[in-house]
């Protein structure tokens, strides 16, 4: 059907091939699956990327490149101006900004951006500080403190581990 052939009359839409209605429709008994195969039976799929038993395209070739995904440390970005709602002289840490909504659970590690402007003396417990965060939270009378990062053991042995 070519589209200059389309009116009110036949329709823009083609009606729906009614599947398993007697062997009178044309699509009765076996409904188009042919006969025996897996892909007759119900349930089965076809793998996208199978080509007829040959090895798959991505498998001829090579790996390569690294990616960083699994290992990149990520942060959960909070800026000052954002630090504005709690009261003045309060401490602020990772449970205090959860409560808040401002960052999405108590595991995550945050860093404080200088965007904004602060007026509230707060004693700020994070992650990471940018420069203009901690030049505003100090600038306020505020003090600011770093959470240690635990280190994650190496697999490397060094000489003096082997020593001993």
């Amino acid at each position: 059907m070519l589209s200059h052939e389309i009116t009110s009359v036949v329709g823009k839409h083609r009606t729906r091939k009614r599947v398993g209605r007697g062997r009178g429709t044309g699509q009765g008994g076996t409904c188009g699956r042919g006969t025996k195969g897996s892909l007759s039976r119900a349930g089965a799929r076809k793998f996208g990327l199978h080509e007829g038993g040959a090895t798959p395209f991505f498998r001829h070739l090579p790996k390569r490149g690294f990616n960083n995904k699994e290992f990149a440390t990520r942060f959960m970005v909070v800026n000052v101006s954002q630090l504005e709602r709690f009261e003045d002289g309060a401490q602020v840490g990772v449970e205090q900004l959860s409560n808040a909504g401002l960052i999405s659970g108590i595991t995550n590690k945050v860093k404080i951006l200088g965007d904004g402007e602060l007026t509230k003396r707060l004693q700020v417990v994070a992650h990471k500080f940018s420069k203009s965060a901690e030049e505003k939270i100090v600038g306020c009378g505020g003090t600011t403190t770093k959470i240690a990062n635990k280190k994650k053991p190496s697999r490397r042995t060094t000489k003096e581990a082997k020593a001993q």
